[in-house]
Formats: structure tokens, sequence, C-alpha cells
């Protein structure tokens, strides 16, 4: 007889099969594996709620969730911030309905404003739930050969990225998450945006090791100029924090590093690219639109 199914917030020894569980789940994305609980509680002292649904001694299902509490933003139960997908795995849409009712009720016992799913795909969205589609997530195959990768990107791009190659940009991806925030927080700085604490960048690279890599673009002068902080998981790269200086624009230096970034995603044996989410008609939903990779829109589901 099989057992009920059971739901539970997460313990420090489900950890390890909570990982396995996603790295193995077809639908099991980086942003739902464990490391990001280091995240939450330790760079934004913010309190996780993650949910473990196991069956006959086998786990069938989970959900991150992280409650945040913001001036901005409000008191909220997410799943997850600070990453653009998020959402339940589950072994059916049974379990991941049963997971989603589990997050509705926490929140109310949390007395939290709002509970928010970041799905990366649309589910029917059944009352207290309601969807919104305000943002698009942007992907693309990465082709065998760096002229190939080249040839793939829309003319217009790929014409900016050919006059990149001429400028005499170098890129260095060894292991530097401090002077790729430097440069992160200045591009950040300058579009008037407040800066995530430059901890985070280092605790990324500490949590997820040689799934996390910086990539550091610099001028013929050896100046740094451009940077981005890119996740490694299931044979794709998602570049995700990336920024440039003021001398960047000229150069073409932000085009000639995610091409670059492509290419050597393809050497380390990468067949897809995820250019993230992004909010509709953004500068970068703009950006990436023009780049040649497949939109999709981006769920978001709340109570």
């Amino acid at each position: 007889m099989n057992e009920a199914l059971q739901i539970r917030q997460i313990t420090d020894q489900d950890f390890a099969a909570w990982d396995n569980y996603v790295d193995k789940h077809d639908k099991g994305s980086f942003f739902h594996l464990t490391g990001w609980i280091e995240i939450a509680n330790n760079v934004f002292g913010h309190q996780h709620h993650y949910l473990f649904a196991t069956q006959d001694e086998s786990v069938v299902g989970v959900l991150p969730l992280v409650e945040q509490k913001s001036r901005i933003f409000g008191h909220a139960l997410i799943s997850t911030p600070f990453c653009v997908y998020g959402g339940s795995v589950a072994d059916s849409d049974d379990i991941r309905c049963k997971l989603e009712h589990a997050a509705y009720e926490l929140g109310c016992k949390l007395k939290v404003d709002y509970v928010e799913i970041r799905d990366k795909e649309s589910y029917q969205a059944v009352l207290p739930w309601r969807e919104h589609c305000h943002h698009s997530t942007f992907s693309c195959a990465i082709e065998d050969t760096p002229e190939e990768i080249l040839t793939k990107v829309k003319r217009k791009q790929r014409a900016v990225i050919r006059h990149s190659l001429k400028n005499g940009l170098q890129w260095d991806n060894s292991d530097n998450p401090d002077l790729c925030y430097d440069i992160y927080a200045e591009s950040v700085r300058n579009l008037g945006t407040p800066v995530f604490t430059k901890k985070l960048f280092s605790t990324l690279k500490k949590t997820f090791g040689d799934r996390c890599e910086t990539l550091i673009i610099k001028n013929d002068d050896n100046d740094a100029i451009s940077s981005v902080l890119s996740f490694y998981y299931k044979g794709t790269v998602l570049p995700y924090y990336g920024g440039g200086k003021f001398e960047a624009r000229s150069l073409k230096s932000n085009d000639f590093m995610y091409y670059q970034l492509m290419c050597i995603a393809q050497e380390k044996g990468c067949h897809s690219f995820d250019f993230g989410r992004s909010k509709n008609d953004s500068g970068s939903y703009k950006y990436k639109k023009i780049g040649g990779c497949k939109k999709i829109n981006c769920i978001t589901v709340l109570r």
C-alpha cells in the first residue's frame, strides 16, 4: 500500500536528496538548487521555507520558497527572489498543485502580502492564483564552431560583433569575482539602480564552485571594461550579472563578451545559451531580442 504524500519544510539532511532530484528532473533548473538557501539567508538575510514532498520514502516534488521583507516590494513569499525562475518541480501535476496549495497556506500563516511563483512555463491559474505575463525569457542553441555561432546571430547584431573583434579586446575567464563585481556595480550605478552587496559574488562562487564562472573583457591597454558572472548547468550557460564601463559602448565590448561566452561554453560542451528573463519592453529585453535568441513568455503566478 502506497504511503500518503507528505509535504514538509526542508532540513539540512535533505539537501543532497533535494539537489539529486533537481539534477535528474527535466524541469529542474539551476535556481532550484539548495545553494540558493545560502544566498538568501547569509547574503540577503531572508528566511527560507523550502517545501519538500515525499512518498514511499522517495522525493516526488520540491518547491523553493523564500520569505522576503522589503520596503519596495513588501512582505512576500517568493519562488524565488533574485532568481529568474522558480516554481515547483514534481512527479505529477497533482503533486505540483499540492505543493502550490501548501505554499498558499504557508503564505497565509506568515501573513505575507502575496505569494509569487516564477514559473518558466504557463499553467492554468485557478483562484486564488492569477497569472502575470510581464516578462519574457530568451534562449538559443549554441552551434558547433565560433563561425557558426556568429552566423546564427541576427545580421545587424552580427555586424556589431564583427566590429568588436577588430577592437583589440581580450578575455579572461579565470576566477575573479571581485573584479567582475566592481565592473558590474559601476555599470548598475551608472543606470541609477541600487547595487547588490559585494558579498553576493564571492558567495555565489564559493557556493556553486565550477558551476559559477566570471568572464572579464579588457581593452588593448589591459584595462577591464566589461564583465559577466555566469552559471553552467545541464549543458546550458546562463549569463546572469553582467555590465560594462562607459568606454564599453564604443568598443562594443559587451557584444564581444556574450559572443566569447558562447564560444567558451561550446568548448565546455554546452548546447544552450539561456539569456534569462527581462521585463517586457525594457532595455535588456530589446537588447536580447535583437541578438537572435528565441523569446518565450515567462509566467509569474501570484496569490
